[in-house]
C-alpha cells in the first residue's frame, strides 16, 4: 500500500497531473512527465538497479532517493486510535549517507540518461502497537500505519560523476587516503570507504600509490561519466506515446 510519504514525493517531483503507474514492458514506472520516467525510491536502491540501467537504454529516468533528515516517531493507542505520545528519532542523517546505496548503484550511475535526485527531508511516522508479519515477538513491537512527509529541507542532483567530487572536502590534500577523508568530513571511516568505492567506481577518483598500508587516491583529470553501458544513446522523451498507447489498449 502506498505511504504518504511516497504519494507527496511523488507529486512534488512529477507534479499533480502526471500520469502515474504506468506500465511499460514488464515495469510499472510511478510516474510519467515532462518527458522523464519517474521513479521514488524509499527502499535501496540495489532493489531498482537493473531496472533503472534498462529503461536508461532507451529512455530519460529520474530516480528520487530520500533520505531521511530528521524523523518524529507519533505513537497511537491502537490503529487509527489516540496519540498517546510524540518524539523525534536521536538518529539523523546527511547527504553523505546516500554512499551506503550508491555502493551498490554503480553499475547503474552514472548513465548519460539518469538523473539521481536525493531530497533530504523531515517526516512523521506514525506507529501503532502490533508485530505485523514478525516471526518474533516481542512487548513493544510496532507497526507503522503510515509516513508523512513534513518538510523538504533540501534536494541535490546528480548527472555525473564528477557531481559526486563536489562532496569531497575543500582541506582534502591532493593525494589521499580514507583515513584523510574520516577526519576531513567528521565522520567514521566506514563512510569515506563507502565513498571513495563509488567515485572510484563511476571514474571520478584513481589509485595513485600507498602510504603505508593505506592506498592514495586522488582526482582523476576528467571526471567524465562513466556509462552503466558499452553503448549509451540518449533517451528519447517518449513515455508520452507511451501513455497514449497503453490508453488506447
Amino acid at each position: 500500500m502506498e505511504t504518504s510519504l511516497h504519494k507527496a514525493l511523488k507529486e512534488h517531483y512529477a507534479g499533480k497531473k502526471a500520469e502515474t503507474e504506468v506500465r511499460l514492458g514488464r515495469y510499472i514506472i510511478d510516474a510519467v512527465a515532462r518527458g522523464q520516467l519517474i521513479e521514488v525510491q524509499w527502499s535501496g536502491l540495489a532493489a531498482i538497479r537493473d531496472k533503472i540501467r534498462e529503461l536508461c537504454d532507451e529512455h530519460r529516468v529520474r530516480v528520487i532517493k530520500p533520505i531521511v533528515a530528521r524523523k518524529k516517531v507519533v505513537k497511537r493507542d491502537k490503529k487509527g486510535g489516540e496519540i498517546v505520545s510524540a518524539r523525534y528519532s536521536p538518529k539523523r542523517c546527511d547527504l553523505y549517507h546516500v554512499f551506503e546505496e550508491l555502493v551498490h548503484f554503480t553499475n547503474a550511475f552514472p548513465h548519460p540518461n539518469l538523473t539521481l535526485e536525493i531530497p533530504l527531508i523531515e517526516i512523521e511516522e506514525i506507529r501503532y502497537p502490533g508485530h505485523g508479519k514478525r516471526r518474533r515477538r516481542r512487548e513493544n513491537d510496532f507497526v507503522v500505519e503510515d509516513q508523512l512527509l513534513t518538510e523538504i529541507v533540501s534536494s541535490h542532483r546528480f548527472r555525473k560523476a564528477a557531481d559526486l567530487l563536489k562532496l569531497l572536502p575543500a582541506g582534502l590534500p591532493r593525494q589521499f587516503h580514507t583515513g584523510d577523508l574520516a577526519q576531513q568530513l567528521a565522520r567514521p571511516r566506514w563512510i569515506a570507504q563507502k565513498m571513495v568505492y563509488t567515485l572510484r567506481k563511476t571514474g571520478a577518483l584513481g589509485v595513485v600509490g600507498k602510504e603505508g598500508n593505506s592506498i592514495l587516491y586522488a582526482k582523476q583529470r576528467a571526471a567524465v561519466s562513466k556509462p552503466a553501458v558499452s553503448k549509451a544513446k540518449v533517451g528519447k522523451p517518449a513515455p508520452a506515446k507511451i501513455v497514449a498507447k497503453i490508453e488506447a489498449a
